[in-house]
């Protein structure tokens, strides 16, 4: 069967909450005298918070002291997306949404952030999907496949019909394990693997995504 559904990474898809994360890693980071900067912040991409804890603080075995830290962080990171307004909604993104649902296309947020229906409510967007699914839900973070096989059961379509938008090389693989088609934004050099590349939402569209659909069934 053809394309029946698109499933949207949140964080650098459609908005881009990564300043306030890399502000809230660096905040936890001098907090405890651990040396971090922008570079060792892009390994955080698509990474659960957990496990960014686990990279930030490699000395550390104790679970329930990584919850702690985990928590730590996100505190600072939910009082300061308490500023996002839809004016940081990325442009293109519901006139994409539109044009979905106008050729009958199911959508989905597949995300490895907690704090998705907070985001989704402040960016008033969250009636443009038929189905979310967040860290809080799954076992396994990006690159396992396990978000993106959840929003294809909540969609009741086959993981074969989806196709993911994602920024991210572990979301990219996670995409690409559930066996799903994927379109990256940003270059082909950063993102190899994925089946397309674009700059931004704003250069996808339902022809792109069915045209790629049917290149893959060849």
């Amino acid at each position: 069967m053809g394309l029946r559904a698109v499933i949207f990474d949140l964080d650098g898809v459609i908005t881009d909450t990564s300043r306030f994360h890399y502000l809230c890693w660096k905040k936890l980071a001098d907090q405890y005298h651990v040396p971090f900067d922008e570079k060792f912040n892009e390994r955080f991409k698509g990474v659960s918070r957990k496990d960014c804890v686990r990279l930030l603080f490699p000395e550390i075995q104790d679970d329930a002291r990584l919850d702690e830290l985990a928590e730590q962080k996100n505190h600072h990171y939910v009082e300061m997306i308490q500023q996002i307004t839809p004016a940081d909604l990325f442009d293109g993104t519901q006139e994409l949404l539109r044009e979905l649902r106008a050729y009958g296309i199911k959508t989905a947020i597949g995300s490895a952030s907690k704090n998705t229906p907070l985001v989704l409510q402040k960016l008033e967007i969250a009636h443009w999907f038929d189905a979310v699914a967040d860290g809080t839900e799954v076992a396994h973070s990006k690159p396992a496949p396990d978000v993106f096989e959840l929003c294809a059961r909540k969609l009741n379509v086959a993981c074969s019909e989806c196709i993911v938008i994602e920024d991210a090389q572990a979301g990219v693989q996670a995409a690409l394990a559930a066996g799903m088609t994927v379109v990256g934004i940003g270059s082909q050099e950063l993102l190899p693997e994925a089946d397309w590349t674009v700059n931004s939402v704003r250069d996808v569209s339902w022809d792109l995504l069915n045209r790629l659909t049917l290149k893959n069934k060849r």
